[in-house]
C-alpha cells in the first residue's frame, strides 16, 4: 500500500536516473573546461595579453540550458564543441611545454563534454513519449 502512495504521489515527468547521470557529467565537463579555460588564459600560459577569454563566454552561456535540461542546448553545444575541439589540436600541435599539456587536458575535457551531451540527447531521445495520434517507433 505504501509503494503504491508513492509511486501515486511521484511526478510522470520525473527525469529517469540515466539522464540525470549523463547531465551531471556534462555538467562537470563543462565546469572543468571553463576552469581550464580561465586558469590557462590569465595564469599559466596566457596568449596574449589573455584576450581569448573571451571565447569562453559562449561556453559559460551554455552552463544555465544544461543545468536546465534543456534539449536545445545540449544540441547546440555538441556543435559548437568542435570549435573548441579545433583550437586544441591547433594548441597541441603548434604550441610547446606546459601550453601543449593543458591543450592535450582540454581535448579530453571536450571529447568527454561531446560525449555526454551525446548521451543525454539520446536518452532524452529514447524516452521520449509519442505525441497524440502518432504511432511510437519499433525497435530493431
Amino acid at each position: 500500500m505504501t509503494s503504491e502512495l508513492q509511486q501515486a504521489s511521484e511526478p510522470s515527468n520525473a527525469v529517469p536516473p540515466a539522464v540525470q547521470r549523463a547531465r551531471l557529467s556534462a555538467v562537470l565537463a563543462l565546469v572543468g573546461t571553463l576552469a581550464l579555460w580561465l586558469i590557462r588564459e590569465l595564469w599559466l600560459a596566457p596568449t596574449g595579453s589573455g584576450s581569448l577569454i573571451v571565447l569562453a563566454l559562449p561556453l559559460l552561456l551554455c552552463a544555465a540550458g544544461l543545468i536546465g535540461h534543456r534539449m536545445v542546448t545540449f544540441r547546440w553545444l555538441s556543435l559548437l564543441l568542435w570549435i573548441y575541439f579545433g583550437l586544441a589540436v591547433i594548441r597541441a600541435t603548434t604550441e610547446s611545454g606546459i601550453a601543449r599539456g593543458l591543450a592535450v587536458v582540454e581535448l579530453a575535457l571536450l571529447l568527454w563534454l561531446f560525449t555526454a551531451c551525446v548521451v543525454y540527447i539520446r536518452q532524452r531521445q529514447g524516452n521520449a513519449r509519442p505525441a497524440a495520434g502518432e504511432v511510437a517507433p519499433t525497435k530493431v
